[in-house]
């Protein structure tokens, strides 16, 4: 649940006390209306309690009005409520004469009634601290992933804006070495920064592995202008991606992807990509299979001088998994796979 959500669902009962701060009236006339029941109840019990407990019905009235409404309606409870004890039910009858035993009962009262408003008041001014606090929290925090979610965004423009300089310089070497090195310089640089600005949130969650890589396939094609190729994703299953190892994968992805678009079906670029995600030993595999014209013979992975695969093969190694590249085992085309080791939900 994002902290918006959170804070639209509003603040439950106990972060209103005291209730109707705004019209304090409706809290006094409460504080009127429960000593009234209080008497009532003490009156229809009359003698079916022992002496000595001529306020028993009104301190849950001094309590709920303290609790809901506040300290002042606490208080005017509490005085109401000990004058009709006093006057009705504490002996003389009808007056407020005070003896010794009378006495005894109002300072019990006051007493029991006094740290009872206390307790509640000091709660109440508790939580509505907690509650500040709370709300303070709950600023700072959206405020920090406001600017975490900027700085992503500044980072991968920026990273852009690197490979755009870059694109920009390649059109001034007539050296067509040079210049394929800055493409792909360039080309790998705008992958990251396409990947970067969507990729970590500020509380480090773990990314779904089907969702990322189908959206890094997509990227790839958009990035690239590939259009005339025919994407085909499929998951059988599903993995958590933590973020350390989420850019490296997504390297690995668009580095055999572009390879596919590039090698597999030359300057036409007609042709099928399929990616799926498949269980593996290690744990998930990532397979991209094109229908292109496939490898030379003779291909060897570990001596290849391609500078992609070496790149995909010490990025795979960095997250603790494996990268492979074969001819396909039915009909023409490529096999690329990498395979690592993730948790699965």
């Amino acid at each position: 649940m994002s902290l918006a959500d959170s804070s639209a669902q509003g603040p439950g009962l106990l972060a209103r006390l005291p209730l109707a701060r705004s019209r304090p009236w409706i809290g006094y006339g409460v504080a009127v209306l429960l000593t009234l029941v209080a008497w009532e109840a003490r009156y229809a019990i009359g003698d079916g309690l022992p002496p000595g407990f001529p306020y028993l019905t009104f301190f849950p009235a001094v309590i709920l009005t303290a609790f809901f409404f506040g300290l002042g309606p606490g208080v005017l409870a509490s005085i109401l409520s000990g004058l009709a004890a006093w006057y009705f039910f504490i002996p003389p009858f009808g007056s407020f004469a005070l003896d010794f035993s009378s006495a005894i009962a109002l300072a019990f009262y006051v007493f029991i009634v006094a740290v009872d408003i206390s307790l509640v008041h000091w709660m109440q001014q508790a939580n509505a601290s907690l509650i500040v606090e709370r709300r303070r929290s709950l600023d700072l925090a959206e405020n920090r992933e406001l600017l975490f979610k900027e700085l992503q965004h500044r980072v991968g423009n920026n990273l852009q804006m690197v490979a755009a300089l870059i694109a920009l310089h390649k059109r001034r070497l007539t050296d067509e070495d040079a210049r394929l090195a800055l493409n792909e310089a360039s080309r790998r640089i705008g992958i990251v920064g396409r990947i970067q600005r969507k990729l970590y949130q500020p509380r480090g969650e773990q990314l779904g592995l089907a969702a990322y890589i189908d959206e890094v396939c997509r990227d790839v094609i958009e990035a690239g202008g590939c259009e005339r190729i025919d994407y085909r994703f499929s998951a059988t299953v599903d993995a958590l991606l933590p973020p350390d190892k989420a850019i490296p994968t997504a390297l690995v992805v668009a580095e055999s992807f572009s390879n596919a678009v590039e090698h597999a079906y030359g300057v036409d670029g007609r042709g099928v990509v399929e990616v799926s995600i498949e269980p593996s030993p290690k744990g998930v595999a990532i397979i991209l299979a094109d229908n292109g014209v496939g490898l030379p013979e003779g291909f060897d992975l570990q001596s290849a001088d391609s500078l992609g695969l070496r790149i995909a093969r010490t990025l795979a190694r960095s997250i603790g998994g494996t990268f492979s590249l074969q001819r396909r085992p039915a009909g023409p085309g490529t096999v690329a796979r990498l395979d690592i080791d993730v948790a699965r939900p």
